[in-house]
């Protein structure tokens, strides 16, 4: 049975397979692109303009939150933001899952985060099924430059995320990861306020 494009769309709301090539879907990417293309080449000076986009935007998008342009995603809709959060340039938000930001959060340069999939079983990737998965960032994480995170993966509060890491497991609050794949290497010790240079 073929399904319509509001099915399709619960069925990426839900996190399975569904194609986006509908017109519902296609709708709201282009909705998406032309806010993007807005913003991304708007003035320093339409500081107001842009709050405004992004709030058209965002799911959510908290008080005090700023997004250095260029940034990308698909949806919008699917991307919570909290408040305080600085996104630096270049950031992608790939959010055919949801993707949901704490307070606080500093998300480096070129940094993406991929709440993305496809199959890996060849003619399902052909005829271009997909899938979301959600991506959480916890309160006052500082993910560094270049750093990916895949679909499915919780960031606790407080962590820090070297520059150029890979993450697609869950790393725990308090600790300072790097790598890639992206490991533990420390704890963040209470009261601890020391330069760090890994995470730029």
């Amino acid at each position: 049975m073929q399904l319509d494009d509001h099915a399709m769309k619960e069925l990426m709301l839900a996190g399975e397979y569904h194609l986006a090539n509908g017109e519902l879907l296609s709708e709201e990417v282009r909705r998406a692109q032309l806010l993007l293309e807005e913003y991304n080449r708007s003035s320093v000076l339409e500081g107001e303009r842009r709050r405004q986009i992004c709030e058209e935007l965002f799911g959510e998008f908290g008080e005090g939150a700023y997004l250095r342009p260029p940034f990308y995603c698909n949806y919008g809709y699917q991307t919570k933001i909290g408040a305080r959060s600085f996104a630096n340039f270049g950031v992608i938000f790939l959010d055919v899952g949801q993707i949901t930001i704490g307070e606080d959060v500093l998300l480096g340069s070129y940094s993406q985060l991929l709440a993305a999939g496809h199959t890996i079983e060849p003619e399902s990737r052909r005829a271009k099924w997909g899938y979301g998965k959600p991506i959480t960032i916890g309160d006052n994480v500082w993910l560094g430059a270049g750093s990916i995170v895949g679909p499915g993966v919780t960031i606790g509060e407080n962590a820090v995320i070297g520059a150029n890491s890979v993450v697609m497991k869950d790393i725990p609050a308090n600790v300072v990861a790097v790598g890639a794949p992206a490991r533990v290497i420390r704890t963040i010790e209470p009261g601890e306020d020391r330069p760090i240079d890994i995470a730029s």
